[in-house]
């Protein structure tokens, strides 16, 4: 089967040569704007040294030995996991490689120096996104068990503190590393390569964002689904280290819920940032009548501007987290008890309104009445900090209504609640089903309202210095949403450590040790209280829920609203090209244009089916051995058996790497497909109907993905917590209740971890590769043949549909 995917994805890169894509011409910074740049690379380092020292204060935590041989343990498992990941990525670098070598060396004539300095970073690209995600997977593996031997100190500040300083180190780490890689492009790269730099840096992020989200989302649910469903049929409790399904569900926890964000929110960061900078360079210009011509002069201040506000962004969000810090020790020092919401839902906040005064402070010394662009239009900071605002508020405003719909505190996690302690688990279903739905309605007003507001905005003087203003609005949208990255990270990140570090304490049977209160006392100063230490992990992870599902919303967004900048330029080719005006193209009249939306719903559906499909499978072999193997003898070890948590954690990757054999060539074959039918030309006329055809696909895949998306990840993340009250608050495990709870939240782990949250990459990844595709199928040489090569690869796609199911049926 791979042999089939690489000989469809060979004939694709011949094609390539016929391409014909306009460079992207990044203007000289003058003096001064280099000059401020250069104190980006000076922030960055020292944001990169507040991530180490984070990173070092955790690890210098103590803790129990019982303890962290555990997390050695998931570590060890999580390397072997990566390093197959790691392979795979290869596969797609050959891919990608002998992609970019056809098209820039040939086509483009960049000679081989050219082509070699696109391809290394289209590496570094790669391996931004597997760095980063190594880096938040041994950095969450020293919380967990720092944090549950925190728990037995009742210092409920403390276990809020371990794991958001782990996650503040990732999140701060990740932008920074990103930003210092961007900064290097803009101002160090040869200006007639920096453009090929950007692209090839971004298709790195996304291929290597792509891979990690969907396997590790496959991966995660098999292990938790397996684990989870031991408790309903053995009876035994949370993480019983018996249960080989638990140390390969504490190793899904980071491949899934570290490894995927990790690399998600770098590859979001930076395929933004390189949308806004291909926007800058294509758009930013007047109009002499029907002629562009661009104003290097004005993209230089914008690209300045946009650099400045990513740099600024670091800053508030490491102040934001000291604020915090110190707010939260007035308050909670001395707490007994502590709902870990508040503090969390507090650093969103300040940071979202501390961000925004900011944007307006640093806007109007950039843009303001004195800069070049402001002497044109003297409001233009303000109309610029007002749409930037509109993302930085979205940040704080969409992790509310997530809550409203996750938090245990919801109204609708206490209705699945009720209604599984009456109805079972039919009930905890449906009522899971109506918070997604509703949550996706309301969300999508959340969505409207800044956009619009941000659209409002841009009609204020902002088409005076390009083209299409709206479109660069709605990106900016998107690149404030990001503004607040570092603490978005860090608050999804708080979830894989406090549910790992409930798994740790559990695996370590620190209970069991003999004299091991008197020994806690004599070695570390206080005295263990075991029971309290369950509940605040309890407790602790149902904060890590809410705010694991806050997260989400947020990237799918950016990837949706960023996706309408990256589809301008797409617009922009088929304009250039075949001259096809872009206020026709989605003429809803046009034909092409309702086949368009109705595939891109349809590849979002079958892309939902094929990634539960590998979790439903994988999860039933892993059962089945779980089952055969789980020895719960009252004279047998309870230790944990590494061997046979092995090999759940084999099936776990082996069914991981099966889905993505299967889905990531019938994605790649569908853009290739869909894009060539779309230069077919009508009966020679030379009028290109169906050039309307794959971008309608694009926004199809956009829309439709956003909505199924957030439906999925809240009606998980409300059935994941349903169970959480059921545990934490009504001390009900083991009862009919919890059972039923229990099967609603294994319902929802596909549901919120593995298909909702591979929209993301899945959206950015069709859309930046698909403006390759059409640019391929449009270009003179090609269109003759253009739809019949696109019915072959439709054809391929739909192979590839099939075995998403008919080779990962449960036999």
């Amino acid at each position: 089967m791979k042999k089939l995917f690489l000989l469809a994805a060979s004939l694709a890169f011949p094609m390539l040569t016929w391409a014909s894509e306009a460079d992207l011409k990044i203007p000289n910074l003058s003096p001064e704007q280099n000059h401020l740049l250069v104190w980006g690379f000076i922030i960055c380092i020292l944001g990169l040294v507040f991530g180490l020292y984070q990173f070092l204060k955790v690890k210098k935590l103590n803790a129990h030995k019982s303890m962290l041989d555990v997390s050695s343990v998931i570590f060890e498992t999580c390397k072997t996991y990566l390093l197959q990941q790691g392979k795979f990525l290869i596969w797609l670098f050959l891919i990608i490689a002998a992609c970019v070598t056809f098209y820039f060396g040939f086509l483009q004539d960049k000679g081989f120096g050219g082509v070699a300095l696109i391809l290394t970073w289209t590496v570094i690209g790669i391996l931004g996104s597997y760095g980063v995600a190594w880096f938040g997977i041994r950095m969450n593996t020293l919380a967990n068990s720092r944090m549950a031997f925190a728990s037995l100190e009742r210092k409920p500040l403390k276990l809020l503190n371990i794991p958001l300083h782990a996650g503040m180190s990732i999140g701060v780490v990740l932008v920074c590393v990103e930003l210092i890689m961007m900064l290097i492009i803009l101002m160090l790269m040869p200006r007639a390569l920096a453009g090929a730099c950007f692209i090839g840096f971004a298709i790195g992020e996304s291929l290597g964002a792509s891979a990690l989200r969907i396997a590790g989302g496959i991966f995660t649910k098999i292990a938790d689904i397996g684990s989870d469903l031991m408790k309903v049929v053995f009876k035994i409790g949370e993480d019983d280290p018996r249960n080989p399904g638990v140390i390969a569900d504490c190793t899904g926890d980071n491949a899934g819920d570290s490894v995927g964000p990790t690399a998600d929110g770098f590859e979001t960061y930076g395929v933004t940032g390189v949308a806004l900078v291909s926007f800058i360079v294509l758009a930013v210009g007047s109009l002499s009548g029907n002629k562009f011509l661009a104003n290097p002069d004005w993209q230089a201040t914008f690209l300045t501007w946009i650099f400045a506000m990513r740099i600024l962004m670091i800053i508030t969000s490491v102040v934001s987290f000291w604020i915090n810090g110190a707010l939260n020790k007035v308050l909670y020092s001395q707490k007994e008890d502590l709902d870990f919401e508040k503090p969390l839902t507090n650093l969103v906040w300040i940071t979202s309104i501390l961000s925004i005064i900011v944007t307006f402070a640093a806007s109007y010394f950039l843009v303001g009445p004195a800069s070049n662009v402001g002497a044109i239009n003297p409001n233009l900071w303000v109309v610029l900090s007002v749409i930037i605002s509109c993302g930085t508020l979205g940040g704080a405003l969409i992790p509310e209504f997530t809550k409203l719909f996750t938090s245990p505190k919801s109204s609708h996690v206490q209705e699945v609640v009720k209604s599984s302690n009456e109805g079972g688990a039919s009930l905890t279903i449906l009522s899971g089903f109506v918070a997604g739905n509703f949550s996706a309605f309301w969300m999508g007003m959340v969505f409207v309202l800044l956009m619009l507001i941000a659209y409002l905005a841009s009609t204020f003087g902002l088409d005076q210095f390009m083209v299409y203003s709206s479109i660069f609005a709605f990106g900016l949208v998107a690149f404030g949403l990001l503004g607040m990255g570092p603490v978005t990270i860090a608050v999804d990140s708080y979830g894989p450590v406090t549910d790992n570090a409930q798994s740790v304490y559990e695996l370590s049977l620190i209970e069991d040790v003999p004299n091991v209160a008197e020994e806690i006392e004599k070695d570390f100063g206080f005295k263990p209280d075991f029971e309290k230490a369950k509940h605040f992990l309890e407790a602790n992870d149902g904060a890590g829920n809410t705010f694991k599902a806050t997260a989400k919303p947020v990237l799918i967004g950016t990837a949706v609203v960023g996706a309408t900048t990256m589809i301008f330029s797409l617009i922009l080719v088929i304009k250039n090209v075949l001259g096809v005006a872009p206020e026709t193209i989605l003429n809803i009249l046009n034909p092409w244009t309702i086949l368009g939306f109705l595939c891109g719903g349809a590849v979002i559906y079958w892309f939902t089916g094929a990634s539960t499909q590998a979790v439903t499978t994988g999860a039933y072999r892993a059962v089945e051995y779980i089952k055969r193997n789980i020895n719960l003898d009252p004279g047998a070890e309870k230790k944990a058996s590494v061997g046979k948590s092995k090999e759940v954690v084999k099936i776990c990757t082996q069914y991981a790497q099966h889905g993505m054999w299967n889905i990531f060539p019938a994605v790649f074959c569908f853009a290739l497909a869909f894009a060539f039918i779309s230069g077919t030309e009508s009966s020679g006329s030379g009028q290109f109907a169906a050039a309307s055809f794959f971008v309608s696909y694009l926004i199809a895949i956009a829309v439709f993905g956003l909505y199924q998306a957030v439906f999925m990840a809240n009606a998980g993340g409300c059935w994941d917590n349903g169970k959480k009250v059921v545990e934490v608050d009504l001390k009900a495990k083991g009862t009919p209740l919890h059972d039923a709870t229990i099967v609603g939240d294994t319902v929802g782990d596909p549901f919120k971890d593995t298909s909702s949250v591979a929209m993301n990459p899945i959206i950015k990844f069709t859309t930046l590769f698909g403006l390759l595709a059409m640019e391929i199928a449009i270009s003179e040489a090609f269109r003759p043949v253009a739809p019949y090569v696109g019915g072959v690869f439709l054809v391929v796609a739909l192979y590839f549909v099939w075995r998403s199911f008919y080779k990962m049926r449960i036999k």
